[in-house]
């Protein structure tokens, strides 16, 4: 527990799903409507420092926050990703995994997905 943390210290009004190991809010700067986070209630900062139990809850939780949002906002495919280390883009060093609904016309051209996160490596001939 890290009294600086804002994710240790969620109130639990704001958790809308949980598991024994981890929980699920909404992000508070979604990419699209229904954009989940799933964050352990031990305090780390790194996904690989993640215990296999850890890991295997991240995975009930991400496949239960699915069947949520699938029912609630009707999304017509997902992202899933985590950020590990500032130069890969992390601002809260406690791990935290997105799941990204993704809605027919969010973006002009998904092709690449995740790949867009180095914008000039997204879109690639295959």
């Amino acid at each position: 527990m890290n009294k600086e943390c804002p994710f240790c210290n969620m109130p639990e009004e704001n958790i809308i799903l949980k598991n024994g190991l981890c929980y699920a809010i909404y992000d508070k700067y979604p990419v699209t409507e229904g954009h989940i986070l799933i964050i352990p209630y031990r305090h780390f900062d790194n996904y690989f420092d993640a215990t296999k139990e850890e890991k295997i809850a991240f995975i009930e939780l991400i496949d239960r926050a699915k069947e949520f949002l699938d029912q609630k906002f009707k999304p017509d495919g997902y992202n899933i990703g985590v950020n590990i280390g500032k130069t890969a883009g992390q601002t809260i060093f406690h791990v935290h995994i997105h799941l990204i609904p993704r809605y027919k016309g969010d973006t002009q051209n998904p092709v690449g997905g995740v790949r867009g996160v180095i914008p000039d490596k997204q879109k690639y001939l295959f």
